[in-house]
């Protein structure tokens, strides 16, 4: 349970967040910023785990998703990491946390996780991105590769329903899931959490859609020409990468972070895909608390 939950101004809009352990502690506060993008925070709820000793740690909905301000009318150019990221910049203002702050992106998250970084803020003591993507071309590349070690027959389904443009034909949807069971969540049955979030998703599928595209596999949306990975080296906080080694966020994905950030660690769970938190929970938080325990 959040030691509180409330809304907080962003624009003419409202952020949802909730916070487990004691915003005034003296250990450095950890903001999570969930994947999606439109998604919510409920599937990364694990980490409120981390506010066992003590460290406040800071969920939020982002805008679009979740119990923040949904805004279905908005177009794509509306629908902007510039927007998101100015609101990750407002909370930590209204939390006024922004001179000291642990964040840890999760996918999605970690794209604005590594955005943020890289504009070097003075407040950041250092940075988690888990299960992330410096690079949707080579995020696509991957999940292509991926694809193709699928069944014959589930490849097929997909191509199929792709060239028709038939993608919420149950069929396609089936086959799809064939893809998410492997490298998106291994763990059955699937955990309350995760599907709380895709509910929510359900609901309200505009910023997904527009950003990123009908499934984790075919981005077709705004940030298909995404990356960061010439700007990779401006990033100066110590950084934990942490990827699993069935996630779609393969270790060709991973390895420009791995070569570009100056001061980086990496760690590979062996039993896990694209949440460790769900998969390999223990590890996990082990793996994350005692990389923020050696930078508070």
């Amino acid at each position: 349970e959040p030691t509180m939950q409330d809304v907080a101004p962003f624009r003419e809009w409202e952020t949802w967040y909730r916070i487990s352990g004691d915003i005034e502690s003296t250990l450095t506060p950890l903001v999570v910023v969930h994947g999606g993008p439109g998604a919510t925070s409920d599937y990364v709820l694990a980490l409120a785990e981390l506010s066992s000793n003590g460290r406040p740690v800071i969920h939020y909905d982002q805008l679009g998703g979740g119990r923040s301000t949904h805004l279905p009318d908005h177009g794509a150019d509306f629908w902007t990491v510039d927007l998101f990221l100015d609101e990750l910049d407002s909370l930590l203002a209204y939390l006024e946390i922004r001179d000291r702050y642990f964040l840890l992106g999760q996918s999605w998250g970690g794209m604005l996780g590594a955005e943020h970084a890289i504009r070097r803020p003075k407040g950041l003591r250092a940075l988690v991105l888990s299960n992330a993507l410096p690079s949707s071309a080579l995020w696509s590349s991957e999940a292509e590769r991926l694809r193709g070690e699928l069944p014959t027959e589930v490849e097929e389904t997909l191509r199929r329903h792709e060239a028709a443009g038939t993608l919420s034909d149950p069929e396609y949807v089936a086959a799809s899931q064939t893809y998410y069971d492997e490298h998106v969540c291994r763990l059955k049955p699937t955990p309350p959490d995760y599907v709380r979030t895709m509910e929510y998703v359900a609901k309200d599928p505009t910023v997904y859609v527009t950003m990123w595209g009908p499934n984790e596999f075919f981005c077709n949306g705004t940030l298909k020409d995404w990356s960061v990975v010439d700007q990779l080296h401006l990033i100066s906080a110590p950084t934990l990468l942490v990827s699993g080694r069935f996630d779609e966020s393969t270790p060709a994905v991973n390895q420009p972070f791995f070569d570009n950030i100056p001061n980086v660690h990496w760690e590979i769970l062996e039993q896990s895909s694209h949440m460790p938190f769900f998969e390999e929970p223990d590890r996990y938080l082990d793996v994350v608390g005692s990389f923020l325990d050696e930078h508070d």
